[in-house]
């Protein structure tokens, strides 16, 4: 076991000891840390169903060197990450989960799986350019973590700062490797509740657009995102977060309207999503509710491997993202510090989706709902100060007919995470 994590360690170092001897600015801003992931994922399937449940536990360990940059006009740098994860517990019948691997004709789960990650960078002024293993945490296109390793592209991303208040983002991607996979590969649309031709592939994903600031209180956003031959997609929104009474009241609005692209491989894309959640925060306590809806002729489109990143998107099992549905949730956070108990954190949410169309399961008018409860606590002191644990279980229901992908589950996630500092 320790061997492959020596060699996943060994690489990343020596790329980025290679950096370092190409100049001294390199040196002076770089900085490393060791992530180290303990997860137990257990998916229990309610009904009758080929696979009883989805069951694994793994260790997991993310190295990230990042380098400063060369001096001069343009400066130059190299980031490295390097990711292991380890079996822990697992088998053919409990697969699935998507912390590790498993062979398509044996359904065996790797024992271990690994993957090295280069960047190179340039920065000038204000903007960084970016090519080569490439995470984007954007509304068109957002790198899932959610898993023992995170999910990752492969392309180019420039990010700049040069107006006042205004971030601007532009990328083109041509691979990603999923979460738990070792290689890149071309991509797809995902197609839960067979929305779309999920084997439909496409090899260039281009995004570009920005957040800007128009006070201290809203900001604005807009992208534009084509996944070629296959969808586009617009996104609109703003979160405003002002004070009001004793309170803060933050309002986050997301639109994404959704069409075909070229031939249209994954088949018809015709979409319409509108949301909005409002959260208010008093003291120790935050409570929110969201509403929304889609319209068009199919569900909502996004890059299969990534969150959707629609005001549903903590919720374990489901994205609530059919044909036709109309979707409401309320939440509420506690902190525990009001209790003096600083680190300790809790949720509480419920959603309902209604309105569903799904010609294959059922027809029109069907429905799904999840309940979801969290637990965190981060130590604030000693020598494991930062650990973090959290316990997430999810209760996930419908009443789709000969439903295939979304089945009844109840779900439960322990996280044990800890950041090591190397410099």
């Amino acid at each position: 076991m320790l061997k492959p994590v020596l060699s996943v360690l060994s690489a990343c170092t020596c790329a980025f000891y290679i950096g370092h001897a190409c100049a001294s600015g390199l040196v002076e801003d770089s900085h490393a840390d060791l992530v180290m992931r303990n997860y137990y994922f257990d998916r229990n399937y309610v009904n009758a169903t080929p696979q009883a449940a989805a069951r694994e536990w793994a260790q997991g360990f993310i190295l990230n060197l990042r380098s400063g940059y060369t001096e001069g006009p343009v400066g130059f740098g190299l980031d490295a990450q390097g990711m292991l994860g380890v079996r822990l517990d697992s088998s053919r019948a409990r697969t699935g989960t998507g912390l590790l691997p498993y062979s398509a004709s044996t359904r065996e789960p790797a024992d271990t799986y690994s993957e090295l990650g280069l960047t190179a960078k340039a920065r000038a002024s204000k903007s960084e350019l970016q090519v080569g293993t490439i995470s984007t945490f954007l509304p068109i296109a957002f790198a899932s973590p959610t898993r023992l390793l995170p999910q990752t592209f492969r392309g180019a991303y420039l990010k700049s700062r040069e107006l006042d208040n205004l971030i601007l983002h532009a990328g083109w991607l041509d691979r990603i490797n999923l979460r738990d996979s070792t290689d890149y590969q071309k991509m797809s649309v995902g197609s839960p509740n067979g929305r779309f031709n999920g084997a439909a592939e496409s090899n260039r994903f281009m995004f570009i657009g920005g957040d800007y600031a128009w006070s201290s209180s809203l900001t604005l956003k807009y992208y534009h995102a084509e996944l070629a031959q296959l969808y586009r997609k617009d996104f609109y929104g703003f979160v405003d977060d002002r004070p009001l009474g004793a309170g803060r009241l933050k309002s986050d609005f997301r639109l994404f309207i959704t069409g075909e692209d070229g031939a249209a491989k994954a088949g018809p894309v015709d979409n319409r999503n509108a949301a909005l959640m409002l959260t208010y925060s008093l003291g120790a306590h935050r409570l929110g509710a969201g509403y929304m809806q889609l319209t068009g002729k199919t569900a909502m489109p996004y890059l299969f491997g990534t969150e959707p990143l629609v005001i549903t998107e903590g919720t374990l099992s489901s994205e609530f993202l059919n044909p036709k549905e109309r979707s409401w949730q309320v939440r509420y956070d506690y902190d525990f510090a009001g209790l003096s108990v600083p680190g300790l954190k809790g949720m509480l949410r419920y959603v309902s989706g209604d309105n569903i169309e799904l010609a294959k399961f059922g027809g029109s008018n069907l429905s799904e709902s999840e309940k979801d409860i969290e637990i965190a606590y981060v130590l604030q002191s000693g020598p494991l100060k930062d650990l973090s644990l959290r316990v997430r279980n999810a209760w996930y229901r419908n009443d789709f007919i000969a439903q295939a992908s979304h089945r009844d589950d109840n779900e439960l996630r322990v996280n044990v995470d800890y950041t090591w500092k190397l410099w």
